[in-house]
């Protein structure tokens, strides 16, 4: 079986680009996998691909930047996407004519844009999974509408919790549509768990506002006003860099609590401590959360949508604290920090619940979602029966005429502030 997926920018970093990559390689062990970069801008990706993953873009910035049809503005890849202005008339024709020559058995695409590509272009002989690597909820009004109108072409569409996959299945009415929970992998570690003793709390993740480092640092404080011989630990960079480090100079943290910049992979990182932390206003899914769990954290972590609730069970293998709370914070952290025995054994139960992550039972789970895709594709018959449930019809169809109405709203609203100009 070959298997494609098609990626935005495989040469960047990102947790999209790491599950991609992760779940590729895993595959490759039995499949012809490739991956396809609609961008690149440098020689080589930033992670190792395994040699067996080939590796192929479709526009080279370092040459082709200003192409007169990259000058012009994409015509498929929705306008409300995130991404709309990196794409052009050149991408949708690179990616129109990839897809149309591929001798691939199924394509996943791997953010929305590309999913509405893959939807449209797709030959009808090639199966079509698309990824959600954020949340439905997390996409505006204008976005949700469009892919209402293309995921009906999919076979299968994944999120990476049962949360948001439930979003899906009750405010979008994709019928014939499977829609599925995937959650990401983590390769197995190589090196031996961390133990428990190093006085030390891990984070990692981009500097940016919604990962709330500044509360970290924060909590942290109450943690080395107790505990003074305790570090924290920040890996990551990112627009809130000088900010942070101005907070941590405030504080007077500057011999507790350190930016450590970026590091790939994390796991050598993760095995120096004791104690993970995640403090996202918003997640997903986790990544960081799992590789800490993995390498045998326990992690202290917000309560936040929609990604630490299923994978965290608070008590046993972490801890969950309500979004923003300091205090709550602090306290799980100092909970942790006070009782070796409890970090320990959390540790070790965390490596144990964290398995679930592991390549082979996600592979298996996307293995069948692809033969599922496939078989819909041969045969003609959609994987997921329309539910005749007049109800849920109701419901979705509710939220589909929201989401219009908000988008009328928006357009009329920008004609009447450029009609002011």
């Amino acid at each position: 079986m070959k298997i494609s997926f098609l990626i935005h920018n495989a040469y960047g970093i990102g947790g999209t680009i790491t599950t991609t990559f992760n779940l590729a390689q895993a595959l490759a062990e039995r499949h012809e996998v490739e991956i396809v970069s609609v961008l690149r801008h440098r020689e080589r990706p930033n992670f190792t691909l395994d040699p067996r993953v080939l590796l192929r873009p479709l526009v080279d910035l370092r040459q082709e930047k200003n192409h007169p049809l990259h000058l012009r503005p994409a015509q498929v890849f929705p306008a409300a996407e995130y991404r709309y202005r990196q794409y052009s008339e050149l991408t949708d024709q690179r990616i129109g004519e990839s897809l149309a020559a591929t001798d691939a058995d199924v394509v996943i695409g791997t953010r929305p844009g590309l999913n509405v590509h893959l939807a449209v272009q797709a030959p009808q002989r090639v199966a079509r999974i698309g990824q959600e690597h954020l949340t439905l909820d997390n996409h505006s009004p204008r976005l949700r509408t469009a892919l209402r109108r293309a995921y009906r072409r999919l076979d299968v569409l994944t999120t990476v919790t049962e949360a948001d996959a439930a979003a899906y299945r009750r405010k979008m009415r994709l019928p014939g549509v499977r829609v599925e929970a995937l959650p990401n992998s983590v390769p197995d570690p190589v090196l031996p768990a961390a133990d428990g003793t190093a006085k030390v709390v891990v984070a990692a993740g981009r500097l940016v506002p919604v990962k709330r480092y500044d509360l970290l640092i924060e909590a942290f404080a109450l943690v080395a006003a107790e505990h003074p011989d305790w570090q924290l630990r920040i890996y990551g960079k990112g627009e809130e860099h000088a900010r942070l480090q101005r907070l941590i100079h405030d504080l007077g943290l500057y011999e507790n609590a350190f930016l450590m910049g970026a590091a790939a992979p994390m796991e050598a990182e993760w095995v120096k401590g004791s104690i993970g932390a995640a403090t996202s206003s918003f997640e997903p899914f986790g990544m960081t959360i799992v590789e800490a769990m993995r390498c045998g954290l326990p992690v202290v972590s917000t309560d936040c949508p929609h990604g630490p609730r299923e994978i965290i069970e608070d008590g046993v293998d972490g801890r969950l604290v309500p979004v923003g709370d300091r205090d709550a914070l602090g306290a799980a952290l100092l909970e942790l920090v006070r009782d070796h025995e409890r970090r320990r054994l959390m540790g070790r139960k965390a490596i144990e619940n964290a398995r679930r992550f592991a390549p082979v039972p996600v592979v298996r789970q996307a293995e069948r979602l692809i033969d599922e895709a496939i078989s819909a594709r041969t045969t003609g018959r959609p994987i997921a029966p329309e539910s005749t449930r007049i109800h849920r019809t109701l419901i979705s169809q509710g939220f589909a005429a929201r989401d219009v109405a908000h988008t009328a709203a928006g357009r009329a609203l920008r004609t009447i502030r450029r009609g002011r100009r």
